[in-house]
Order: C-alpha cells, then structure tokens, then sequence
C-alpha cells in the first residue's frame, strides 16, 4: 500500500465522521442533485414558457395596433412578426421582432437589421431547435422546393426552398442584402451545440396582401 493511500482513508474517515464536513458533503449531495434536476428539466420548462408566449402573440399578431405598427415599421422587441408555418416538419409558430435572447424566449426572431417578411430582399429568422418550444428542431429535413409560408399583419407570402447549407456563427454573409425576395432561417447546429449554424434559404414565389 502506498503512503497515498492511509492519507486517502484518514480524510474519508474524518469527512464520515466530523460534524462539519459530514454537514459540508450532505450539502454538495443536496446541490448537484438540484442541479441535475435543473438541467433535465430545463427543455421542458422552457417549452412551457415558449407555448405560454405564443398563446398570447395569437391574439397580438392581427391586432389594429400591431397592423399599424408593422405598416409604419415602427414595430419593438417582442412585437409579433409574422405566423412561419412549414407543412412539411408541422410547424406553426409566432415570429418576434428581435433575436436576442429574451426575444428568442418565443421561440423564434426576425433579424432586425433584415427586411421584414415578404418584402424585397434577404428577410432572415432566427429559432431554436431544442428549446423553448424548438421551433427549427427538424430544419435539417427540409429540401430544395419545400414549401414555407408565412402570414404577417398586412399580407401573405410563400417561398419555396432553394438551398440549406451548414456554416460558422461568425458567418455574417447569410445576412447580407440580396436581389429579389429571399428567406433565410438559422438555428444551432448540430442540435444542442453552438459550434455551427444550418441555414435554410428560400425563395418567395407568391404574395397575397391581406
């Protein structure tokens, strides 16, 4: 047995047997149980929130003051975009004004520094894809002609998917301006990771006014 060894046992036997540190360990058991209950549950409270969100952006979107807003590109963070509904992957979702991070709280957020939905050139969404209702979840399964359809305060437009690539975070080009009238959705990949971004991009092949 090595001198490591009966050093090793002695502390084991002072942490079983003290007061204080029996305390100490009693706590840290307490701690990382709570943590790990925290951790597995997060998804789901997060997905709970995200409903909860979109229950009231339903009512927000068609409103004569979120209309006016959004005709007067006057809208805030937080403000209800547009409805995205992807028939091919179920997804029915409220878009938000704004990608921060308590923006994204509903799931999903439009780019404030692109065009709004429908309108000439390179409108950009942003969404999760494992929490908070994750919105973009199966975007991987989506593939050239796809459709996506998107309902805003003022009209109706629909794109067909053109392309879908994976890149960097730091890739600020599938934000940059574009002729004609483009989609382009970004979430983590791959899922639970931030290490990349898979973009979908889509192209707008019909609009109908409200």
């Amino acid at each position: 047995m090595t001198a490591a060894a009966p050093r090793a046992a002695r502390l084991a036997e002072t942490l079983r047997t003290r007061p204080g540190p029996r305390r100490a360990l009693n706590v840290l058991s307490i701690l990382l149980l709570v943590g790990g209950i925290a951790l597995f549950a997060q998804p789901f409270i997060t997905n709970l929130y995200a409903n909860w969100r979109q229950s009231s952006l339903q009512d927000q979107l068609g409103s004569a003051a979120n209309r006016n807003a959004y005709a007067g590109g006057a809208l805030r963070e937080g403000d209800p975009v547009t409805r995205l509904r992807i028939p091919k992957l179920g997804v029915d979702t409220i878009v938000v004004e704004g990608t921060t991070l308590s923006a994204l709280r509903a799931g999903s957020g439009h780019y404030v520094q692109t065009p709004l939905p429908c309108e000439p050139g390179n409108s950009a969404i942003a969404g999760h894809r494992t929490t908070y209702s994750k919105p973009f979840a199966r975007t991987h399964e989506l593939e050239r002609g796809d459709r996506i359809v998107l309902d805003t305060p003022v009209g109706r437009c629909v794109y067909r998917v053109h392309d879908t690539w994976v890149t960097l975070p730091t890739d600020a080009t599938v934000l940059a301006p574009a002729r004609g009238s483009w989609l382009t959705l970004t979430t983590c990949d791959p899922p639970g990771s931030a290490r990349e971004r898979l973009i979908v991009r889509a192209k707008l092949v019909r609009s109908t006014p409200a």
